[in-house]
């Protein structure tokens, strides 16, 4: 998963025919057909088959116009998307996540920028298209853009007699312990993907650390303010309260219902730490499709005592739809017409996301995710996730090593370290 060194050389190498393949496709002559190839990673219901009603509603729209989806595990996005840029058969339309990568992207000359033929799409999203701007110009389309939180299902904590979500780190612990002593698994965490429990030390930062220093560290990459440190040592602390899932350095983020998304929403668990996406995530892993109903509750990340960072802002950020370089215009269109009021309220409806048309805000149905629209507004500010802000070299770095930590191999000082090493080597 060392994305920049990939990058890199794709970027010297830029007299090969990139998206060659694609560009076969998306042209057929003989049939008159423009083929557009989409990937996404709504790969179960209910965002899997509205996906494909979405493609059949715009090639009966627009006759000639063909949509070839692939639905992707998440974790297996990256790579795949890394290989495919590499071999020249990238996909028209695909999901960007902003920040390094995006960057990254953009300077290996990759993705087209939609500035001027999306202008409308995105006078209409307004500020959160910032996060997918290089230099003023637009590359991609937010469909989706929310905060990271504690899911939980209500009829657990009640059981427990925890008549309110904790606020405080305090008030977490003793909630872990209450879990504990009614026989119910506390919180469940999927670090066999490494990225779930990077998380966690994500928003310890983000407490422990002030704002400027975090912005700081995204340009000039030093990570020597002991904040970092610190953060660490958050994480260290909760660790050893022991809160998590059995088995959860090798436990998936979502694949199935042993993972701790499934975990959560089959009732095995009283919690889990996730983004906006959970709740449609947790519906496609249960048999009635309902996940944990109206059992489902939220609340944000605790507070860190002592900490030097905004306690109220939060870990975040979205997916976005990008068009590779090369993609037929016909693909620009499409990523308009996913940003659609009709197709962002479905969105919304089916609670894939926090949508960011604002058209769609009164269609998400259930009422925590309704929440977050609030949560994310109201924010002082939201910190798109640290693999993402840093590119995945250092972000990788990142998380491997926090994943070590969670498996007792490494310090929060081997956190800093790693991280700067990396950090050191972009440089």
């Amino acid at each position: 998963m060392k994305r920049t060194p990939l990058i890199r050389a794709l970027a010297v190498g830029a007299a090969i025919a990139l998206l060659a393949a694609c560009g076969s496709d998306g042209d057929d002559s003989s049939s008159d057909k423009t083929t557009i190839s989409w990937w996404h990673n709504s790969n179960t219901d209910p965002g899997k088959g509205y996906y494909e009603q979405v493609a059949k509603d715009y090639e009966a729209d627009h006759p000639g116009v063909d949509i070839k989806i692939e639905a992707l595990q998440h974790e297996d996005m990256l790579t795949k998307l890394d290989a495919a840029f590499q071999s020249g058969d990238a996909p028209d339309v695909y999901m960007e996540r902003g920040g390094g990568e995006l960057a990254d992207h953009v300077a290996a000359n990759l993705t087209k920028d939609i500035s001027e033929p999306a202008k409308d799409v995105i006078d209409t999203i307004g500020g959160s298209v910032a996060g997918w701007q290089v230099d003023g110009k637009t590359y991609a389309l937010p469909f989706s853009v929310g905060v990271v939180g504690f899911w939980y299902n209500k009829s657990l904590f009640e059981k427990a007699g925890i008549t309110a979500p904790p606020a405080t780190m305090e008030e977490l612990f003793a909630a872990v312990d209450k879990l504990k002593a009614a026989g119910i698994a506390p919180v469940s965490v999927g670090a066999g993907d490494k990225w779930p429990a990077a998380h966690y030390w994500y928003y310890t930062a983000l407490r422990e650390c002030p704002k400027q220093v975090l912005q700081d560290a995204v340009k000039s990459l030093d990570f020597s303010d002991q904040c970092f440190v610190k953060a660490g040592e958050d994480v260290q602390k909760i660790i050893s309260a022991t809160p998590f899932n059995k088995g959860f350095l090798s436990t998936p983020a979502q694949t199935g219902p042993t993972s701790a998304s499934g975990l959560l929403a089959t009732g095995k668990v009283a919690m889990e730490m996730q983004g906006h996406w959970e709740p449609g995530v947790m519906q496609g892993l249960t048999a009635d499709k309902k996940g944990l109903g109206e059992n489902t509750g939220w609340f944000p990340f605790p507070t860190v005592p002592g900490g030097q960072g905004d306690q109220s802002a939060a870990l975040g950020a979205g997916d976005a739809w990008a068009v590779s370089k090369d993609a037929p215009d016909a693909a620009v269109e499409f990523v308009k017409y996913l940003l659609s009021d009709k197709v962002q309220q479905g969105f919304a409806e089916r609670d894939m996301g926090l949508p960011t048309n604002p058209a769609a805000g009164n269609s998400v149905k259930d009422p925590a995710l309704g929440g977050l629209l609030k949560v994310r507004d109201e924010a002082p500010y939201v910190q798109l996730y640290f693999d993402t802000a840093f590119g995945q070299s250092v972000g990788g770095a990142m998380n491997d090593e926090i994943a070590l930590m969670f498996a007792g191999k490494a310090s929060p000082q081997d956190i800093v370290k790693k991280t700067q090493q990396a950090a050191d080597a972009e440089k």
